[in-house]
């Protein structure tokens, strides 16, 4: 995947991207969230205990690793938006209603410094690794023109991967795959292939989620979304715009190859909608 871009945010050096300034008010914000309703309104069934082969710190310390070369690939190209960016300033707004309740979905994630930070590129794509590293393209807010509710819907979809594990458990099945293919190779006196093989699927950026993993992020994204206060209809019209997305020969489709969209996605969200209503309203509540 391609980090960098053609398109960057000016001539000028960008302002290193310190341990940000809004990472405390990210990290104060965690912390002093409301009372979170227990019960979860959408139904995804508990996380994959098989990701357990893969210590979670371990993953979540590659990952902030690799999101840190990222992060100083993309400020030697100027393309790492610097602080004062309205865009990014957005993008950390979003965040910072987010993520007071995630803990109800990943215990681990009270310990989590979360970062959100912006990079200049064409392509439409956004993520969040273990551990809270999130990043946003330009692209996708861009092309999409995507209003604060959708953008949210993507931040919250994104931020679902990473509390549900799915690059854990991802990892760990192709962990215990290989574990087969390697004692298999030594059996049969194939030297190195196993080890070879036991490698593979070890860059937490290249990653391709299942589709269940898929559907388990839009519902867990959705109900996060709805209870920051975003609107929950915006996950259809994001798919909706997503779709047109994946038709124009123009756009730069990182996101939507590993998240495809179409009509039953969009279904499987219209019929959630309903589910978090009520906490989109709580949150909207006057007084």
């Amino acid at each position: 995947m391609c980090f960098l871009c053609p398109t960057p945010f000016g001539s000028a050096p960008v302002a290193p991207s310190s341990p940000w300034s809004a990472r405390r008010a990210f990290l104060l914000a965690a912390g002093s969230a409301a009372a979170v309703p227990a019960l979860a309104q959408v139904d995804v069934g508990s996380a994959s205990t098989l990701r357990k082969l893969v210590p979670a710190e371990t993953l979540e310390r590659s990952a902030a690793q690799q999101y840190q070369q990222m992060l100083e690939q993309a400020r030697a190209k100027r393309a790492l938006a610097p602080p004062e960016h309205p865009q990014l300033q957005r993008l950390h707004a979003i965040a910072k209603r987010l993520i007071p309740f995630a803990m109800p979905w990943n215990d681990r994630s009270r310990q989590w410094r979360w970062e959100v930070n912006l990079i200049g590129s064409q392509q439409i794509n956004a993520f969040c690794m273990p551990g809270g590293k999130i990043a946003f393209y330009t692209g996708i807010l861009d092309k999409l023109q995507l209003s604060d509710d959708e953008a949210a819907m993507i931040m919250g979809h994104e931020m679902a991967h990473a509390l549900r594990e799915h690059a854990r458990e991802r990892l760990a099945k192709t962990q215990a795959t290989n574990l087969g293919v390697r004692l298999g190779a030594q059996l049969l006196g194939l030297g190195d292939l196993g080890n070879a093989a036991a490698g593979l699927g070890a860059q937490l950026l290249t990653l391709k989620f299942s589709r269940s993993d898929e559907t388990d992020a839009d519902l867990v994204g959705l109900e996060l979304a709805a209870r920051a206060g975003y609107q929950p209809d915006a996950a259809v019209s994001l798919w909706q715009k997503m779709g047109k997305a994946s038709g124009s020969q123009q756009a730069g489709l990182a996101f939507l190859s590993t998240h495809p969209s179409g009509p039953d996605r969009i279904r499987e969200l219209q019929q959630n909608v309903p589910k978090v209503q009520g906490l989109y309203q709580a949150a909207n509540k006057p007084g």
